[in-house]
């Protein structure tokens, strides 16, 4: 019993910041505009976030808690909202391929991490922000104590919750608001919506740029709570952010299943460490490899069958990827 509770403590923080990934991803995609390069948007939103807690409480006697987390989410949404903006021009106003832009902006993302990140971490292995953490990681105050139930339901940072909310708002206003309407039919068919007279281009700059921003929030979320607040150049955030845009497949561009298909993926990923517990022996190495591969194949699975299926609502939006060319109208 208590290897399973420690199996979902590992899995549902794993999961938040995925779905952080995933649901930013996801209002990019809607536009249709395919990013990519969410790893590296990870990257900035967690460095900047990082950043701006380290110089603030290394530079303020008695740093207060609203203003770090203010200080840090702002930074971290505007870095990442940079890195979507450098995106969305090179894409939409010089129509510069989407695929590569992508890539590229995955690279430059954690290039620009890193090499910042020297500044900070001033020749040693890792440097540390310990009060933006203990802010970040604060429990429910009583019901986190309710033994089992509270530690699994009730025992994780602000931002945990954060995320189930923010799910839930951009279910319904990508199915219930004219605007949330307007983007999906610029993703589907963007002449047909600019002959519509809705603005393509701006439906395809601000959910890149916001949507960004989003994924920026994951990144942060890594660093400050689920790293416990230490930024080390490792490839880790890199990882999570292509398990995002799995995450975006295996949802089927649904943000409200973003929430426990964030959560499967975080159990299927932490199986291979408590497998031995459960099965009651030691596991090879090799195995435990192959085990971390579960998130992978089991989208490609969801990919394969959605596609043989051939509904309509569980496809992509029909112009994702693809420049828009007005004259072309």
């Amino acid at each position: 019993m208590s290897s399973l509770i420690a199996w979902i403590i590992r899995a549902i923080p794993f999961g938040t910041i995925i779905m952080y990934g995933a649901m930013g991803e996801t209002v990019t995609e809607k536009s249709g505009n395919l990013n990519l390069g969410v790893p590296g948007i990870m990257y900035l939103g967690g460095f900047a976030g990082f950043a701006s807690a380290f110089f603030y409480e290394n530079n303020v006697a008695n740093p207060n808690a609203f203003v770090c987390i203010l200080l840090t989410l702002v930074s971290g949404i505007i870095a990442s909202m940079l890195g979507g903006l450098i995106f969305s021009f090179l894409t939409i106003t010089l129509r510069a391929n989407q695929n590569v832009t992508g890539l590229a902006l995955t690279t430059f993302g954690m290039g620009v991490a890193n090499f910042f990140g020297v500044f900070i971490l001033n020749g040693s292995a890792y440097s540390a922000a310990p009060f933006a953490n203990s802010v970040y990681i604060r429990k429910i105050p009583v019901l986190s104590n309710l033994g089992a139930v509270g530690q699994t339901v009730f025992g994780y940072g602000f931002l945990a919750y954060v995320a189930i909310v923010l799910a839930i708002l951009l279910h319904i206003f990508l199915n219930k608001t004219r605007v949330g309407l307007n983007l999906r039919a610029v993703g589907e068919n963007p002449a047909t919506a600019d002959a519509a007279g809705i603005n393509v281009t701006m439906y395809k700059y601000l959910p890149t740029c916001i949507g960004a921003g989003v994924s920026g929030i994951g990144g942060l979320y890594y660093v400050l709570d689920y790293n416990s607040g230490i930024w080390a150049t490792t490839g880790q955030i890199e990882a999570l952010g292509w398990l995002a845009l799995a995450l975006v497949i295996f949802t089927t561009w649904r943000p409200l299943n973003a929430i426990w298909g964030a959560y499967l993926f975080g159990v299927l990923y932490w199986l291979y460490q408590f497998l031995p517990s459960l099965l009651g022996f030691t596991v090879a190495s090799y195995v435990t490899d192959l085990i971390q591969m579960v998130p992978y194949l089991v989208t490609i699975v969801v990919l394969i069958v959605t596609s043989l299926r051939k509904k309509k609502e569980n496809q992509p939006p029909a112009n994702l990827g693809l420049a828009y060319f007005r004259e072309e109208r």
